[in-house]
């Protein structure tokens, strides 16, 4: 790691469009410390707050939109190190520059994305000591020399991992069995390193009992010296001793396919990589198990082959059965044993990855409708283009429509009743767009502004209207009056191949004088916050519910979000009562104008 002879300043400000994470990191070294910093670009448009570790220590939390811009005087002159631990109480006055050692970050198996990642967990975590309203998803930083007690043995495992969209889903079924004398309910779910800041949508269920409710999983490994992450599950009740349970997880791995070759011809067709373990990695001794591979196609040129005698059939792996590939099954195999495979095929489709969606749901009871609008920042990571981009070939191609990675149109299936649909972007109204809606239906079709191919990147927004009284119920009661509204977490696109998204935030804006706010959703969460949003001729502002989502996949579009609230009976009047006042403010100022004397010579009295 090159040292750097000019320091980069730290900033880190509230702003309405983030970038891209890797965008945000500079990196500064003297005398063997490195130190981060975060550039200008960063000051105007960075919306987090940042965690830096110090040997896998704490040193400096900042909480969530709090401003922390300053100019250094001297930019020769580093401020001093911030001892482990360390956390700033109050920023609001008090501006300071990010710093923190971090020798680790020498050491060459720990790479900047791998800081990424870090910085990504804690990202969220921060906002709880923001807002007292907010709360997050649990992390426990373990020791480095961690490991989890050997309670449980895996008897039985299966894994099917399909990858026939552009991010793989993996489902592991397992029976588990307790093998320590005292009932035990902490089942530990290992990851490679660097891997875990990319599990999305992870939940478990006993698969026998698939209503029983009560199993909860949070990240409690995430020590930067450690080459292994984890996830606890942790069971509804303690699993007596000798007993066993079948557990199904799920979960997804984003920005897991890797384009090979990484750049291609326009019309070239597009192979990806998939690397995995044919072992699936776990914590605790696996009797028997096997991995079954779900692929979109039989084009498939590259798979790993691994020898007889590791089958406990003796068959050579993998067993071939149409698109499906299987690796096993496998003898006793210990704790944390791994074989490495991948697998290459043809897949030549758009890797649509959202950087971030936002989604505003605004409640109006006296118009009796829901304005929804979401705003999206997509990118293909599909394989970049081999030569320069060409229209006419592009346009040839559009006669017999062949396959291609370029993503050239998005379907947004919107609720049922849905209406006055628009489609913008950063230039402006996009008219390439079908809106159509029946009895059955309501479909959105857009066509972006140009074909999105490997590496490109596009922006836009999305907005309708629907009847309130859908989706909104009213339970009288008491003083005040409440009310459940249930609507999609988000909605999205929905594409044949798939679309992930790194952050999902929502926000469910009610009428002014909103209280007591409640909300249920099946959607993984890392924070909810109750602030107030103003706007158009409001007062004290409309109570907003903001709910943070992190690594989410378009199969969780359309869950429900079930948002209980009361609203006050005198409540519901602001709104008319504002506007009648601020209508007899412009009558009564008209009055007072209209009767001003303001000739020179002023009226002339007459006999």
């Amino acid at each position: 790691m090159s040292a750097s002879s000019t320091p980069l300043h730290g900033y880190a400000r509230k702003a309405d469009h983030p970038d891209y994470l890797d965008r945000w990191f500079f990196r500064h070294c003297q005398n063997g410390s490195c130190r981060f910093r975060l550039d200008d670009e960063v000051c105007n448009q960075a919306p987090f707050g940042f965690l830096l570790m110090e040997k896998g220590r704490h040193v400096l939390q900042i909480p969530e939109w709090q401003e922390v811009c300053r100019e250094t005087p001297n930019s020769s002159t580093l401020p001093p190190e911030p001892k482990a631990g360390y956390r700033r109480p109050a920023l609001d006055s008090d501006p300071v520059v990010l710093v923190a050692v971090v020798d680790f970050l020498l050491q060459p198996h720990v790479t900047a994305m791998r800081l990424l990642q870090w910085a990504w967990l804690g990202l969220t975590s921060l906002a709880a000591a923001a807002d007292t309203n907010t709360t997050h998803e649990s992390r426990n930083i373990l020791p480095t020399t961690f490991k989890p007690p050997p309670h449980f043995r895996n008897v039985n495992l299966v894994r099917n991992i399909n990858l026939e969209k552009s991010y793989p889903r993996e489902t592991i079924n397992v029976v588990v069995e307790n093998v320590d004398a005292q009932p035990q309910r902490e089942y530990y779910l290992p990851f490679e390193q660097g891997t875990l800041g990319r599990i999305g949508g992870l939940e478990a269920k006993d698969k026998k009992e698939p209503e029983r409710t009560g199993f909860t999983a949070e990240i409690v490994e995430v020590d930067p010296y450690s080459s292994t992450e984890y996830y606890k599950i942790t069971f509804p009740s303690a699993l007596p001793s000798k007993e066993q349970i079948t557990l199904q997880i799920t979960y997804y791995v984003l920005s897991a396919l890797e384009p090979l070759p990484a750049h291609i011809g326009q019309l070239d067709k597009q192979y990806v990589l998939h690397t995995f373990s044919a072992y699936v990695p776990s914590a605790y001794t696996t009797l028997k198990q096997k991995t079954k591979l779900k692929l979109p196609t039989v084009d498939v040129p590259d798979v790993t082959t691994l020898p007889a005698d590791l089958n406990a059939e003796g068959k050579e792996d993998p067993q071939k059965q149409g698109t499906t590939f299987t690796y096993g099954p496998y003898g006793e195999r210990e704790a944390g044993a791994t074989q490495e495979a991948s697998v290459r095929y043809e897949f030549t489709r758009p890797l649509t990855h959202g950087k971030l969606l936002e989604r505003d749901v605004e409640v109006s009871h006296w118009g009796g409708n829901i304005a929804t609008e979401e705003r999206h920042w997509l990118t293909n990571r599909a394989a970049a283009l081999k030569n320069q981009f060409s229209r006419v070939q592009y346009q040839q191609s559009a006669y017999y429509n062949p396959p291609t990675h370029a993503l050239k149109d998005l379907r947004f299936p919107l609720t049922l009743g849905s209406v006055d649909a628009y489609f913008t972007d950063d230039v402006g109204n996009v008219s390439t767009s079908r809106f159509r809606t029946n009895a059955r239906e309501s479909n959105l079709e857009l066509k972006p502004r140009y074909p999105v191919f490997g590496n490109w990147n596009y922006s836009f927004k999305v907005g309708w209207n629907i009847d309130l009284n859908n989706y909104l119920r009213h339970v009288k009661g008491g003083g005040s009056d409440s009310y459940i509204l249930n609507v999609p977490f988000f909605e999205g696109p929905k594409q044949a191949e798939g679309v992930e998204y790194e952050r999902v935030v929502t926000r469910i804006i009610l009428p002014e004088g909103a209280d007591n706010v409640r909300f249920q959703t099946s959607v993984p969460l890392v924070s909810n916050t109750t602030s107030l949003h103003r706007t158009f001729m409001d007062t004290i502002g409309r109570t907003t519910l903001t709910l943070t989502a992190l690594n989410v996949v378009d199969e969780f579009r359309d869950r429900d979000l079930l948002v209980t609230y009361d609203l006050p009976f005198g409540a519901r009047f602001t709104k008319p009562l504002t506007i009648s006042a601020g209508m007899l403010v412009v009558f009564a100022l008209s009055w007072v104008v209209g009767n001003l004397d303001v000739s020179i010579g002023g009226k002339k009295k007459t006999a």
